[in-house]
């Protein structure tokens, strides 16, 4: 959240007292210049005395944000790889470990190993600082060669690449991106696969033919696959293809009918049961969906269970049936 030196305000931390009491401390740093850290605990007094009863700790960090010429670049910078969807992290220096936090200095550390800001990392820390922000939703704080860092993965690093333009597609590339995913919708069908229909989808591609799907495409284990075309011939299709790459995760519309004629059919093919135990079919947490839209939060729901395994999980694996 961004507190102006007004009072005003753009985004939230959620709101009430809390929040209302990180504003009012914003107003005190402004006046210091030095950035603070506001503690609470939501299962004690301070829980009573701001009505707040949910539990568990909070960290607020109040940092006063100067426009100097360092910051300017720092958070155009940032600003720019957003735009253009680039891998990086902002990087907050907190001071030596077992220092007084008071003066903070930031910043961005982009794809190519380049370091924008007012301070420089070894090779070392940086990958480690990255390694360790890499799979968090959230910032983190990080010690290392003496100091404290505060990390932010500033992209979503899982793509959901979507085969098959149709309703539940709609309705599931717009969940999907809600829930931080990289979106890529793909079909044979330009009438289709078109920014009308997908207007939040970060790219589009109208395939040749889904035998040539995954051509061209960064797919690798933070990449997940989602079978949703038109016909059975099509998914096939599709599927011979996924399970050719080393997705985290793959998904396919169907019943389990039709999921285990289709394995029995790959199996003969030279399909491998373990190959095949990779593949969720029927898609999604089972939520007693009907509707498109239940069914594609029912997918989303198990894209996002996907996503938080252990890294050390290269796939994600499902149990066929008897």
């Amino acid at each position: 959240m961004i507190v102006r030196r007004d009072g005003s305000s753009v985004g939230s931390i959620g709101g009430g007292a809390l929040e209302a009491a990180a504003s009012k401390v914003a107003g005190e740093v402004f006046r210091t210049g030095n950035a603070r850290i506001m503690k609470f605990n939501l299962t004690g007094a301070d829980a009573a005395s701001m009505q707040m009863i949910c539990g568990g700790r909070v960290e607020v960090l109040v940092e006063p944000i100067t426009c100097n010429p360092t910051n300017v670049t720092v958070f155009k910078t940032l600003q720019e790889a957003l735009r253009e969807n680039a891998k990086c992290y902002l990087i907050a220096d907190f001071g030596p470990v077992d220092g007084t936090m008071e003066k903070i200095t930031h910043c961005v550390a982009l794809e190519d190993g380049s370091v924008v800001g007012d301070f420089k990392l070894s090779r070392e820390l940086l990958e480690t600082l990255k390694e360790k922000a890499y799979r968090s939703s959230y910032p983190i704080l990080v010690d290392g060669e003496g100091r404290r860092f505060f990390v932010e993965r500033c992209f979503a690093p899982s793509t959901v690449y979507i085969f098959g333009a149709g309703h539940i597609s709609q309705k599931l590339a717009v969940l999907a991106e809600m829930a931080a995913f990289r979106v890529v919708v793909l079909d044979d069908r330009a009438e289709f696969a078109n920014p009308e229909r997908f207007p939040s989808a970060d790219d589009i591609k109208v395939i040749d033919s889904f035998g040539s799907c995954c051509d061209g495409l960064e797919i690798d284990s933070d990449s997940f696959l989602v079978i949703v075309t038109r016909g059975h011939v099509h998914d096939k299709t599709a599927l011979t293809r996924a399970l050719a790459t080393k997705a985290r995760y793959i998904g396919m519309l169907g019943s389990k009918r039709k999921r285990d004629e289709l394995f029995r059919l790959l199996l003969s093919e030279g399909f491998s049961e373990n190959q095949l135990r990779r593949v969720h079919c029927p898609i999604g947490l089972e939520i007693k969906a009907e509707t498109t839209v239940e069914i594609a939060f029912s997918i989303v729901s198990q894209l996002i269970s996907a996503r938080a395994q252990p890294s050390e999980d290269k796939y994600v694996m499902s149990h066929l049936n008897p």
